[in-house]
């Protein structure tokens, strides 16, 4: 609009969220729970959005629930489907109605969203269906990143870690948002940590995998098996893409840090309307801290 030979820009309050995913049993119901209380605590009020059609336990209330639309039970009774092929019936159901998902969006008085995610892991390294509904999202101005639980326990054998790694790359390059892997319930670590070939440090910082190949039992897994996991690590090294953040959801300091990840993932730091200064600016910034502050903050509280 153009005013006494000026001209006067609409703004627009930015929109902000994260895409919980990971296998079942990861714990992403428990850590959508505890972040939003997190994030209300320290005067950022975010709504939990549940995609998960299959959700019965839900801990926290969901301002939006996709079982509204459609529960994978009424999936499976329509059309004779079992639990996975439900699942992935129902995500693209809500594709296809996306403006239903848009309109319970815009009815909320709230600039930040948690997504609480489906755990089948073929929603987020094959079918499209999710992809291309938050990739709807950030075309219409939301700023988003993917945040990617998997358990803390699968570092303690070799070829579960390696799965782990494969899984994590697969869902960086299919998603194609900014990423956060995450190992949760590291709490559990100290139970483990006499069992791990390597400190906690190699698993996060994903270091030179070679030494992990040679941890593992050929004789028991075989040749090929070996092999197989050679080809694996070759590709995630060669694409240097993944490392991991501890989190144990029940330590309010180690939700501070993985939040601190998100918002410069999805650069909420950079352009949200909370107060900023050169403190919270540098709260999310490499190289911020020394290497001894950065063990005692992400390593330490995990070992026994």
């Amino acid at each position: 609009m153009q005013r006494n030979g000026l001209v006067k820009l609409r703004t627009q309050t930015p929109l902000y969220g994260q895409l919980v995913i990971g296998p079942p049993g990861a714990g992403k119901t428990t850590y959508c729970h505890r972040m939003q209380q997190f994030l209300e605590k320290i005067g950022r009020k975010a709504v939990v959005v549940n995609l998960d059609p299959a959700n019965d336990n839900m801990e926290y209330t969901s301002a939006v629930d996709i079982m509204q639309l459609i529960t994978v039970q009424d999936a499976m009774e329509q059309f004779g489907l079992g639990p996975n092929g439900a699942l992935i019936y129902c995500v693209e159901f809500l594709e296809t109605n996306f403006q239903w998902l848009l309109d319970q969006l815009n009815s909320l008085d709230s600039k930040y969203f948690i997504f609480d995610c489906p755990g089948q892991v073929e929603l987020f390294t094959h079918n499209n269906a999710l992809k291309n509904i938050f990739t709807k999202l950030e075309q219409l101005g939301y700023h988003l990143c993917t945040v990617h639980l998997v358990e803390s326990h699968y570092c303690v054998e070799p070829y579960k870690f390696i799965s782990c790694l494969l899984l994590s790359l697969h869902t960086m390059l299919q998603m194609g948002l900014p990423h956060v892997n995450v190992l949760s319930k590291a709490d559990q670590l100290k139970e483990h940590d006499t069992k791990l070939p390597f400190n906690v440090e190699y698993y996060t910082e994903v270091l030179d995998l070679s030494y992990l190949l040679e941890c593992m039992d050929s004789s028991r897994m075989g040749k090929k098996f070996k092999q197989l996991n050679a080809a694996i690590v070759s590709m995630v090294e060669d694409y240097s893409l993944v490392s991991f953040l501890l989190l144990d959801t029940k330590r309010e300091k180690s939700l501070l840090r993985l939040k601190n990840a998100i918002d410069k993932a999805n650069g909420y730091v950079y352009g949200a309307g909370e107060e900023q200064n050169i403190n919270t600016l540098l709260a999310c910034a490499v190289g911020a801290e020394t290497e001894s502050e950065r063990m005692e903050q992400d390593i330490e509280p995990y070992l026994s």
